[in-house]
């Protein structure tokens, strides 16, 4: 879509780029002209190429999809949130992303053009991040929270452990949206993942729900609830996060499971009080859908060449992430044979997705710039939104609106049909992702593949199929695997996640598959116990690959590892009710075990 600079930069940025850039007309030259004037050595410019999928007006979209939303940090701060996270100013991109602005973004922005031309002189870099380090000390101030001193207590069993740290995890409501805080605020308490993630993530706590549950929490599991109907209220859709710069995209949709958790103590009325966000959750992940001709795509939204309407992960957002910013430059950088937008775009994707990262969304297996979500179809999105139709045929069907009921269970059946005939791969005898552009399966066994399990939109002959694979290619002696491959990014081998321990036991569970559930359960409950045992920490993830006697934490990923762990105390805490003497195995018991494996950044 044609424009000169876009709208939202300072004015002394947007002059910057007219004087140097002229002939500036389309995005992908622009973000070629943003990476030159980086201050960072060595720039390789990118060759910016056509993206073969067949997008509708996705520059458009996006702009009408961000309209009135709070701008991000690097959009209201420009060259300052650029100077900063490319001169590593904190070792963390997230830092400066979360730091709250003492006085008004357009005050700050005027007072370092003016400090930018005194301190023009200033070239060493150990320098230059010193002096950038004061600025943000004048201008900028950092929120520190009340767990982040907290320390264990040796003496306390795991579940005493778990339950105590709900409130070390909790937040208090935010009454108000600090002025210019990236921080989205929220009606009702929440948990928090701990760790560098200080504020609610969507996907997240739906496993630290049923935690919650579990230790009989229930008013916190309603609260919960009850801030994610709010953030579709207010935004139309649940973000990434509550932050501004989470607002362009989402997360696997699992509010339709956050109303079934509720309703199961609340009652069938959860169903209805809930049933105008269930229906903006839905409306959001299908804008687009009724114009989208054969063979298009747009949003999240794909039709396939024979009218198959299915769903992929996307991003409103075309240019570096803000928690990831030097990342995503550096990655950018390190592929000049592909266009950044498009590049940048399939990263910030990669955190809808929830699993970011992993050789699942990369071509070649291994390097993080062959990146390529929007160009899939994934069962466990689909899988999902078959649930939620689900859901609201059952929210309409109480209302007595029986044609909404009707229309909605239509869909559920169309799309688990649809999950059936074009996401199951005979290849692998399992579910995999769908390459919508290049017309072929992925064939990568990954545990994505239990989520139609989870959903029941497996046939029993495909759930079984499914457990065979599972525990021929994905079984391990701690748990279950995220993928067959070693690539170095976190979601790969040899890590082992929390929300996919409990998918796979549940879903594994409902086909009868109840031997290798319990396999699975039991072997990531020592994984867990084993670590907790030494350490007195639950981690973000665990390496699975090594038997529960040598657990370790898990390392790869663009972070170093977190310990809290959300979602990790949510999922052991409802394992170890559904299997409730598996701390007096052998394994469990093991206190043999190494240092752990030191993180990746």
């Amino acid at each position: 879509m044609p424009f000169s600079t876009p709208p939202d930069l300072p004015a002394h940025f947007r002059a910057h780029f007219l004087a140097h850039f002229p002939g500036l007309a389309r995005t992908r030259r622009y973000a070629a002209a943003l990476i030159a004037a980086l201050p960072l050595a060595c720039v390789t410019l990118p060759t910016f190429a056509q993206s073969s999928a067949p997008e509708v007006a996705s520059s458009a979209v996006a702009q009408q999809d961000l309209q009135g939303a709070p701008q991000p940090p690097s959009e209201l701060f420009g060259q300052l949130y650029r100077d900063v996270e490319l001169a590593q100013v904190f070792p963390d991109s997230k830092t400066f992303a979360d730091m709250v602005p003492n006085e008004a973004p357009s005050k700050i922005v005027a007072e370092y053009e003016i400090w930018s031309s005194h301190n023009a002189g200033i070239t060493d870099p150990d320098a230059r991040k010193a002096a950038l380090r004061q600025f943000l000390a004048q201008h900028f101030s950092d929120q520190k929270q009340s767990g982040d001193h907290y320390v264990s207590d040796p003496d306390q069993d795991v579940v005493s452990h778990i339950d105590t740290l709900w409130d070390v995890l909790r937040r208090n409501p935010d009454s108000a949206q600090q002025p210019y805080s990236s921080l989205l605020p929220l009606p009702k308490p929440y948990v928090v993942p701990g760790g560098r993630f200080n504020e609610i993530y969507y996907w997240d706590s739906y496993f630290i729900m049923l935690g919650l549950e579990a230790s009989g929490r229930h008013e916190l599991t309603r609260d919960e609830l009850d801030n994610f109907a709010a953030l579709i209220d207010r935004y139309g859709h649940i973000p990434n996060g509550n932050r501004s710069y989470y607002l362009s995209r989402s997360q696997p949709p699992f509010f339709a499971q956050m109303v079934a958790l509720v309703a199961r103590r609340d009652g069938d009325a959860t169903y209805v009080r809930y049933l105008a966000e269930l229906r903006k959750e839905y409306d959001y992940w299908m804008a687009g859908a009724d114009t989208l001709k054969p063979g298009e795509a747009t949003r999240h939204v794909v039709r396939l060449d024979d009218g198959t309407l299915l769903n992929r992960y996307w991003d409103a957002r075309d240019t570096p992430r803000d928690e990831s910013y030097r990342e995503d430059v550096l990655t950018a950088r390190s592929a000049p044979q592909r266009g950044a937008p498009e590049l940048w775009r399939n990263l910030r994707a990669g955190g809808e997705t929830g699993w970011d990262f992993s050789s699942r969304w990369l071509a070649d297996n291994r390097t993080l710039a062959t990146i390529d979500i929007t160009s899939l179809v994934p069962v466990d999105l689909n899988s999902l939104l078959v649930d939620l139709e689900r859901a609201l045929a059952r929210g309409y069907g109480l209302t007595g609106d029986a044609g909404q009921a009707q229309q909605m269970s239509e869909r559920a059946a169309q799309r688990s049909a649809a999950i059936g005939r074009v996401l199951w791969d005979p290849q692998i005898h399992a579910f995999s992702d769908y390459d919508f552009v290049h017309r072929t399966l992925t064939h990568r066994l990954t545990a994505a593949t239990v989520y139609p399990l989870y959903t029941g939109v497996a046939t029993r002959t495909q759930a079984h199929q499914v457990a065979g694979a599972v525990r021929a290619g994905l079984l391990r002696p701690g748990g279950l695997a995220t993928t067959q491959v070693t690539s170095g990014q976190q979601w790969d081998e040899p890590n082992g996640w929390a929300p996919l321990q409990y998918l796979a036991v549940t879903g594994l569970r409902r086909y009868g598959e109840s031997s290798l559930a319990q396999t699975i359960a039991t072997r990531w409950i020592a994984t867990n116990l084993v670590y907790y045992r030494r350490t007195h920490k639950l981690v973000e993830k665990y390496e699975v690959s090594a038997a529960a006697a040598k657990a370790s934490a898990a390392g790869g990923g663009e972070y170093p590892l977190q310990d809290g762990f959300g979602w990790t105390n949510g999922v052991l805490r409802v394992l170890m009710t559904m299997y409730p003497h598996t701390e007096n195995t052998p394994a469990a018991r093991a206190s043999s075990v190494p240092k752990p494996m030191v993180p990746a950044h």
